[in-house]
C-alpha cells in the first residue's frame, strides 16, 4: 500500500524553498513553510510570493502556512530541508527537538558537503535525527518552478519504497519526478558542480569564448564523477538529473547564482563579496573548500576544483590558474582514472 503523508513542512523560505512549498501544495494539503525571521515569514505571508520574487510567480495558495514558529512544524511526516549547507547541522539539531511525527521523512534539498567532516548534507542530518532521510536534486532553478515550467528532478532513498512515497507526494503536472536509491551519488553530483559552474562564470566573465565553457563543464562532469564515485555513488547517476543535468543548467544558465559569482570573480571582486552583492547563497564558494578537502581525503584528482580553491582561498589571479591548467602534463582522456 502507498503511504500517504498527512503533514508537510518546508523548512527554509529562501527561493528554493517557496518553490518547493508551492509544489508540495499544489494537490490541496496542508504545507507549512519555515522561516528563522519572523519579519521574513510576514512578508511572504503579505505577498505570498517569494522574498526574491519572480514576474509572474504564481502565489502561494492558502493552503500553505508560512510561519517562524517551531510549534507549527511539529508533527510533520514529510519534512523538506532547504537551508544553506553551512547552517544544517543547526537546523538538524532543531528539527530533533521539533516534536516531527513518530514516522517521519526527511528530504534533504540543499546541495552541499559539510567541511572538514565532509559529509554530504543528508548524513548530516543522520546524525541528529532517527528516520529515513534522502534527497531532491536535479536541474531545477526556482525561477523556473514558481512560474509552473516543465521541470524534472531525482529524489532518492536507501528505500526505494519511501523514495516513490516522496516522488507521488510530489510530483505535479509542472514537475516530474525520478527516484534513486543512489543517495550518496546524486548528492555529490549536486554540491560538486557548483565549484564547476563557478569556473564557467570566471571563463564568462574573461570572455574566453564558447570552448572553454564548454572545456569547463564537460572536464568537471569527468572530476565530479570520479569523486563521486570514490565516495560510493554510481556512475549511472553522475549521467542522469542530478549528474549532468544539474551541471548544464547551473554552468549556463543566467539564473545561476554560482555561474553569476563566477563573472564577478573574473571582474575582481573578491569571493568573499559576492553572496552579499548577488542577494543570494552561493553554494559554490565553502563548497569550493569542501570539495578540495574531500578530493584530498580520497586521492582523485581534481585539477580544476583544485585551481578553483586557489582563485578563492588563496588569492591567485585566474589567468594564472588558466594558464597553469592549460600547460599542465598532456594525458588520454578518460572519465574515471
Amino acid at each position: 500500500m502507498e503511504r500517504l503523508f498527512k503533514k508537510t513542512a518546508v523548512i527554509g523560505a529562501g527561493a528554493w524553498g517557496t518553490a518547493l512549498a508551492l509544489t508540495a501544495a499544489y494537490n490541496g494539503d496542508p504545507v507549512v513553510l519555515w522561516t528563522y525571521l519572523e519579519k521574513e515569514a510576514a512578508q511572504i505571508r503579505e505577498t505570498r510570493l517569494s522574498l526574491c520574487p519572480v514576474e509572474g510567480a504564481v502565489p502561494l495558495p492558502e493552503n500553505v502556512l508560512v510561519t517562524s514558529d517551531w510549534a507549527d512544524v511539529a508533527g510533520a511526516d514529510l519534512v523538506i530541508v532547504v537551508v544553506p549547507s553551512v547552517v544544517m547541522r543547526r537546523v538538524a539539531c532543531s528539527l530533533a527537538s521539533a516534536g516531527l511525527a513518530e514516522n517521519a521523512v526527511v528530504v534533504s534539498c540543499s546541495k552541499g558537503i559539510e567541511q572538514d567532516s565532509n559529509l554530504l548534507m543528508s548524513q548530516l542530518l543522520e546524525t541528529e535525527l532517527h528516520c529515513p532521510v534522502g534527497a531532491l536534486s536535479g536541474p531545477n532553478h526556482a525561477e523556473n518552478v514558481v512560474l509552473q515550467k516543465p521541470s524534472l528532478t531525482l529524489v532518492g532513498f536507501a528505500d526505494q519504497a519511501v523514495a516513490e512515497a516522496v516522488q507521488h507526494r510530489l510530483s505535479t503536472p509542472f514537475m516530474r519526478i525520478y527516484t534513486t536509491t543512489d543517495v550518496v551519488g546524486m548528492q555529490c553530483g549536486g554540491a560538486m558542480k557548483n565549484v564547476y559552474a563557478l569556473a564557467c562564470g570566471i571563463c564568462a566573465g574573461l570572455e574566453l569564448g564558447d570552448n572553454a565553457l564548454a572545456a569547463v563543464a564537460t572536464r568537471g562532469l569527468a572530476e565530479m564523477t570520479r569523486l563521486g564515485i570514490a565516495c560510493g555513488g554510481h556512475m549511472d547517476t553522475f549521467m542522469g538529473l542530478s549528474g549532468v543535468g544539474d551541471l548544464m543548467v547551473t554552468c549556463y544558465s543566467h539564473h545561476s547564482r554560482n555561474q553569476t559569482a563566477g563573472r564577478l570573480i573574473a571582474k575582481g571582486t573578491p569571493a568573499c563579496e559576492c553572496q552579499q552583492r548577488i542577494g543570494q547563497v552561493v553554494e559554490g564558494i565553502p563548497n569550493t573548500l569542501s570539495l578540495y578537502q574531500l578530493a584530498r581525503k580520497k586521492g582523485v584528482r581534481t585539477p580544476i576544483a583544485d585551481a578553483m580553491y586557489e582563485i578563492i582561498y588563496k588569492g591567485v589571479a585566474p589567468q594564472t590558474v588558466l594558464n597553469e591548467l592549460m600547460t599542465r602534463e598532456l594525458r588520454e582522456e578518460n572519465v574515471v582514472l
